[in-house]
């Protein structure tokens, strides 16, 4: 089954896969396709011109491409509530590699798609990626840390640590 050429819906692209989405979301709703930044839960997808400085694929005889099969290429499953992160594209027309360097440790992968793309979950529904290639990051947050002084607590900087979705 192809996507089809005008916008799909939720429902074309869990019953495409076999995955479901939660109960609030509206399945007849369209997916929109966005050529910039985008973030789902805790992945951001980011295009790889952006973020070339810290994100590069490896070098030397180069990154292993897997194309994204018809039913959808799981990216990341969430240690918090198990839920995946799963790539969709129609065939021949979307790859991933994780073969990347990422100077920050966020970088999952690589993908470039020359026809839109999907990105599926079951809390957050469907993002839609235009044609590009893009890094597919983890997103961070900074971390507090509590400290003691004078009996008073004080919260201070604590570096920083991933989202759990």
């Amino acid at each position: 089954m192809r996507i089809s050429d005008a916008a799909p819906t939720l429902a074309d692209l869990t019953a495409r896969t076999g995955l479901d989405v939660l109960d609030h979301l509206e399945r007849g709703a369209e997916v929109p396709v966005i050529d910039g930044l985008q973030a789902q839960g805790d992945l951001l997808l980011v295009p790889l011109h952006l973020v070339a400085d810290a994100v590069t694929l490896v070098q030397g005889s180069g990154p292993r491409w897997t194309p994204v099969p018809a039913e959808g290429l799981e990216l990341l499953r969430s240690a918090a509530g198990g839920n995946p992160h799963t790539l969709v594209a129609d065939p021949g027309t979307c790859r991933w590699t994780s073969d990347v360097h990422d100077r920050f440790g966020l970088a999952l992968g690589v993908l470039a798609t020359t026809a839109p793309a999907y990105l599926l979950h079951p809390e957050h529904g469907g993002s839609g990626l235009a044609p590009g290639t893009y890094a597919v990051r983890r997103q961070r947050e900074a971390a507090l840390r509590q400290a003691w002084r004078d009996d008073r607590a004080r919260w201070s900087p604590g570096g920083s640590r991933l989202v759990a979705d």
